[in-house]
């Protein structure tokens, strides 16, 4: 099967072909890491981690690269690092930096998002950034003006290629100070220390101390760790411009080929608006994953089709949480019934066809899911009648789709609920409830069974009784 994307570059859905076969290099633009992240930021890092997961299944050797950007304008204006220095108890600009990383790491960690192969840090590729900057000088498409150097946008023919724009018809770029300037379109490559920023917060340079601009960050860690080409670049839409098409003509511009296809993910509203501060609609990812179990919003932030807006409003994760418990019921159904039979442990985890065809088509997550509900719904008639041996080939094909989007409820990252004191302690009512239940059933006092039974039904508390012994679960 050829797995196919839709590549924004081409605006069109195309067959991937890796550069080296068997192997894919795929870049994703990370955070910035200047203030704490939101529901958007969790969106777009599961998006390719559902992509890493699927690319995997096909059998590629996936190297993931997500960089930090820890050096940008915001970092240094949310920090008070003048402060910091006068010794009044500020934060500096790297420790601010850092803090938020770790926010974001956290939040990552929580949706069960692997952690990619290489995570570099900006500050880390200076020296990178610094010869590309060179080599594009020597090209004749970058000039240093005052202390910074701007990527001469005239120069390049193909600019605005990405986002199919004409240079002129383009907003001026706001990421510098427009001294020395030629065009309102150029953008910065490197930035001019200002006696108003941190001295650590320069770096020395050809053109003056100072400190890189943000597009050039991205083109020098991609080909740091992919090389000067690679397979695939990703990010959030509202990256395309003026990000992405920065990014492209600078890397291009300086002789690399850069990536082969561009993938972007789609944002999220509230409430059909989208978030932003002027609103104080934003939705934080640490409020956003004490909502509901961290499953579930993992089943809700993937269930959408990657390249589509997520609206986000109240009872969106009730839904979410009634569609994986349907998966969770049947997974523990089915494994008490067919465990210790003859049945057990048959069926080879592979996902059914539909399901694959699907996720090749550009990773159709949607239609994925349809074809795990149905299985679902089979799953259970073949319970209901009693036909274990389609039980279990149906189960492992259910474990193998929740596998490869994440969500395997019996996988060790989702296993919190025993670290709940609350219902750890349920646990422990229920179950002496359940083993009296049973002693008055062996010794034949059916009315005291039928007491405790009746007792924990109207505690919505559901006991099913199987041949490996009787198991309890909360009513939804």
């Amino acid at each position: 099967m050829t797995v196919r994307l839709y590549d924004s570059k081409r605006q069109e859905t195309t067959d991937f072909e890796p550069i080296v076969a068997g192997q894919v290099g795929l870049y994703v633009c990370g955070p910035t890491v200047q203030s704490s992240p939101h529901i958007g930021h969790l969106r777009s890092a599961l998006v390719y981690d559902l992509w890493r997961r699927w690319l995997t299944y096909r059998g590629f050797d996936v190297t993931l690269v997500r960089n930090v950007t820890d050096i940008d304008d915001k970092i240094l204006a949310n920090a008070s690092t003048g402060s910091a220095q006068a010794g009044d108890g500020g934060e500096e600009w790297w420790a601010l930096a850092y803090r938020f990383e770790l926010e974001f790491t956290a939040g990552y960690n929580r949706l069960g998002i692997l952690p990619p192969t290489y995570e570099p840090r900006a500050t880390a590729s200076i020296s990178e950034m610094q010869r590309i900057i060179q080599r594009l000088i020597d090209n004749g498409h970058a000039y240093p003006a005052e202390g910074d150097v701007y990527f001469d946008t005239a120069s390049w023919a193909s600019y605005g290629e990405l986002t199919n724009q004409k240079p002129a018809d383009m907003v001026a770029a706001s990421d510098a100070d427009p001294r020395g300037k030629r065009a309102p379109q150029d953008f910065a490559l490197w930035k001019g220390h200002k006696p108003d920023e941190p001295a650590s917060a320069a770096w020395e340079s050809p053109w003056g101390a100072g400190r890189p601009g943000w597009h050039i960050e991205c083109s020098a860690m991609s080909s740091r760790y992919l090389g000067a080409n690679f397979d695939i670049h990703g990010g959030g839409l509202d990256l395309r411009f003026p990000h992405h098409e920065n990014e492209l003509a600078q890397s291009t511009a300086a002789g690399d080929a850069f990536a082969n296809y561009w993938v972007h993910n789609g944002l999220v509203n509230v409430n059909g608006q989208k978030m932003s501060k002027s609103l104080g609609n934003s939705i934080y990812a640490a409020e956003f994953l004490d909502l509901a179990r961290p499953l579930v919003i993992r089943y809700y932030l993937g269930a959408a089709h990657y390249r589509s807006t997520i609206d986000y409003h109240d009872g969106a994760l009730v839904e979410a949480e009634a569609a994986l418990e349907r998966i969770e019921v049947f997974l523990d159904r089915s494994h008490r019934r067919i465990a210790n039979t003859r049945f057990s442990g048959t069926g080879l985890p592979v996902v059914p066809a539909e399901f694959a065809e699907a996720m090749d088509d550009d990773l159709a997550v949607p239609q994925a899911l349809a074809v795990l509900h149905e299985r679902v719904r089979a799953g259970n008639a073949a319970l209901d009648s009693e036909d274990l041996a389609v039980v279990a080939t149906i189960r492992a094909e259910i474990v193998a789709m929740v596998e490869v989007l994440g969500i395997n409820p019996d996988a060790p990252e989702w296993a919190t609920v025993s670290s709940v004191p609350a219902e750890r302690a349920l646990a422990s009512l229920v179950e002496r409830l359940i083993a009296d239940r049973e002693h008055a059933r062996e010794t034949r006092d059916f009315s005291a069974a039928d007491r405790i039974r009746d007792e924990l039904v109207a505690a919505g508390i559901s006991i099913e009784d199987t041949p490996s012994g009787p198991h309890w679960s909360i009513e939804s």
